[in-house]
């Protein structure tokens, strides 16, 4: 493998996984090349497409590094891609996905020896690109890498966007990968580990275009209880793999800090609540979910005190209420874009929600 091109311009790998995404694959790539920056390489993988994937990234010639594998999943395109690619700073863009051009700019403003990634905001657009008025992480409060590194190992979370909204160093990766374990999801991992392998640095500004048009591992364009579970057992193994990455550099992780993130604890209520059968930890109850979310408003993890009385009223309810309206509330919770106009204005008023202008 060649080595980083180092100095005033590092070398951007841009890897983009793709698996039947022949819609979008070709706008992933068109943003990918558009960065302004003088070198970057791009790197797609397409993962066995049925589709005609392969015929669109084929057209990109030697503008590309092109691999076709057979059908392994997302983890294993990811490994295919960062074997190959040669870039001191790496970005693994879903193939959805799109990056605004001036992205390796401002990350390089912030960029420096010490980091493992760079995360941006990412602004919501419905499959046709079209702005939703959304952006996340809402970042409430902008982390410093401190920050990042407490909330870890306290509440097993941080304010963080999916895969494409993070930029990471070679020397972060080359500590992890490939990747091997349960979750199919290659940015769980390098989620779970950054925090851990070094800085965390924050730009509270939309630089990724985020799609969501129904057919997204990660993102809810609508509600599918069935996904709680699937949520629910990744932010399982996650936590668990972040666990071992500490460990392996001497930090202690608790088991009880999943019990105090006011990201995981939503989904393991509303699983209990719908789907008490299939949900996945043993001996849970509403009563025992209620007081693990009063504690857990007072754990720092970046949530604003008006968000946090927000959660805790939702969570009240939901534990509470009848199983149809308490679905309903999980609804809304998950899938942003079901709930009514007035709700919707409440949050933006109470500041729990922000909504982008462009």
């Amino acid at each position: 493998m060649s080595q980083p091109v180092l100095g005033n311009s590092p070398l951007v790998s841009v890897v983009i996984p793709n698996y039947n995404y022949a819609d979008f694959v070709g706008q992933a790539i068109e943003s990918a090349l558009a960065l302004d920056w003088p070198t970057v390489e791009v790197i797609v993988v397409d993962d066995g497409s049925r589709d005609a994937s392969r015929e669109v990234i084929s057209r990109y010639g030697e503008r590309v590094i092109a691999i076709f594998t057979e059908n392994g999943g997302q983890k294993a395109a990811c490994n295919a891609g960062f074997a190959r690619c040669s870039g001191e700073i790496v970005i693994f863009l879903d193939s959805d996905d799109l990056l605004d051009p001036t992205l390796v700019k401002e990350l390089m403003k912030v960029w420096r020896a010490g980091v493992s990634k760079v995360q941006f905001q990412m602004k919501v657009v419905d499959g046709d690109g079209r702005p939703t008025g959304a952006v996340l992480p809402q970042f409430h409060v902008t982390p410093t890498p401190a920050d990042v590194r407490l909330w870890t190992r306290t509440a097993a979370a941080y304010p963080t966007p999916p895969g494409s909204g993070n930029a990471y160093s070679r020397a972060c990766l080359q500590k992890i990968f490939p990747l091997e374990g349960e979750d199919k999801a290659a940015d769980s991992y390098c989620l779970a580990a950054a925090p851990f392998l070094g800085d965390v640095i924050t730009i509270a500004k939309p630089l990724v275009m985020y799609r969501v048009h129904g057919r997204n591992q990660g993102a809810m364009s609508d509600f599918d209880p069935k996904r709680l579970l699937v949520e629910l057992e990744r932010a399982l193994t996650r936590f668990r793999y972040g666990q071992g990455v500490a460990r392996s550099v001497g930090v202690s992780v608790p088991d009880q800090a999943l019990d105090r993130s006011l990201d995981f604890l939503p989904y393991r209520l509303a699983s209990l609540k719908l789907s008490p059968q299939t949900h996945p930890i043993a001996a849970d109850n509403a009563a025992k979910v209620l007081r693990a979310f009063v504690e857990a408003c007072f754990v720092p993890q970046g949530v604003p005190a008006r968000s946090r009385a927000t959660i805790l009223t939702w969570a009240a309810s939901v534990a509470l209420a009848p199983t149809p309206i308490g679905k309903r509330l999980v609804h809304w919770r998950f899938a942003s874009s079901s709930r009514p106009r007035l709700l919707k204005q409440a949050l933006r008023a109470l500041r729990v929600v922000k909504r982008h202008r462009s």
